[in-house]
């Protein structure tokens, strides 16, 4: 159950990142996916983390895709949202699957970093909502630096409470956890609410296809799904599936394609001018002016062609009429010799003569 403020009934039925740092000794959830044993090694949560590293592969491919957009709008500030979201699911698979235990002096710095990279994702994403309104022209460097200093301050912020929260540092305790509880699910569900609303607003009123509308919708359905699927169901399906998979497995899922809807959407809003995208394989090839003449039509083309730049027709290098002006100051060839076998065949021809 979600309440404000509070991290036990979250943590009692998902199996949270941040949840065995809490309370007096951890708080672990009543039912979590089986684990497996690789190599003499514990590895919690696989099916999960093979989640995870399917994530990042789609999420390079979508990197790729936005990067080969060379003239699109946008897209240095959107492809740092996707940036943030491959390093968070990187660090996730070591987090969830255990490769760093919970019990290893260094597992609350990660979780810390985790939480911190998490509030940044959707800082980033809310920055990118207002991206569309110009109010700062993209790709800019106020517009950059804007986004990447807004994103390193929420990071410093949620991470600096997560560690003292886990540490019981500066007034901060894992037994009232409230600031964290803001920065780990109250600041990503705002931040989500306002790009949504934004870009329904962005699309109403600049945007003439109402296709991307779709876009957004799906996305929308699919991070609701994930908060309701990780709160309100987890335990109900780990039980029903007999320990193999929880909550958070579909979470993870859910989460996934609602990244690749932002993906979609932002594609489906942004058109490359290929005139200046120097990765296009396609080009338009079109001849301005003739390459001879002086612009006039063909027939003149065909008039300067016949025509000698040193004056008079021009000539030709393998003689006839224009062969024998080019040749006129050199000395005429010699006579061909007479007798029999030469002047072959008769200068008259055959005359009447039948074979």
């Amino acid at each position: 159950m979600l309440e404000f403020g509070k991290f036990e009934g979250i943590c009692s039925s998902a199996a949270l990142v941040v949840c065995p740092l809490l309370g007096q000794s951890g708080i672990e959830p009543t039912c979590y996916s089986r684990n497996v044993d690789l190599g003499k090694t514990l590895v919690f949560q696989p099916a999960t983390s093979f989640v995870h590293i399917v994530a990042i592969i789609m999420t390079a491919i979508m990197i790729f895709h936005i990067r080969s957009k060379y003239t699109a709008v946008g897209r240095k500030e959107i492809v740092t949202f996707f940036y943030l979201y491959a390093i968070i699911e990187a660090l996730a698979i070591f987090l969830d699957s255990g490769i760093i235990p919970t019990s290893n002096q260094v597992y609350p710095w990660f979780a810390a970093a985790y939480t911190g990279l998490v509030a940044a994702e959707y800082t980033c994403l809310l920055i990118n909502g207002f991206v569309g309104f110009q109010f700062a022209e993209d790709g800019t460097p106020l517009s950059l630096w804007f986004l990447r200093l807004s994103c390193l301050l929420l990071f410093g912020i949620s991470f600096f409470i997560a560690i003292a929260t886990f540490k019981n540092l500066a007034s901060f305790s894992n037994t009232n956890s409230i600031p964290l509880w803001i920065v780990y699910f109250l600041w990503p569900a705002i931040c989500t609410v306002v790009y949504i609303v934004s870009q329904l607003i962005l699309v109403v009123r600049t945007l003439d296809d109402r296709w991307p509308l779709g876009d957004i919708i799906i996305g929308a359905i699919f991070f609701a799904v994930a908060q309701l699927v990780l709160f309100a169901f987890s335990t109900q399906i780990c039980d029903a599936v007999k320990h193999y998979i929880d909550g958070l497995f579909f979470f993870t899922v859910c989460i996934l394609l609602s990244v690749m809807m932002v993906y979609k959407y932002w594609d489906s809003i942004t058109k490359e001018d290929l005139e200046f995208s120097v990765g296009s394989k396609a080009a338009v090839w079109e001849v301005k002016e003739p390459f001879l003449g002086n612009g006039g039509g063909a027939g003149e083309q065909w008039e300067e062609d016949a025509v000698s730049h040193y004056g008079g027709a021009a000539p030709s290098l393998v003689g006839g009429i224009s062969g024998g002006q080019y040749y006129q100051h050199q000395q005429p060839p010699p006579p061909l010799p007479q007798g029999p076998g030469y002047n072959y065949p008769p200068p008259h021809g055959y005359g009447n003569e039948r074979f």
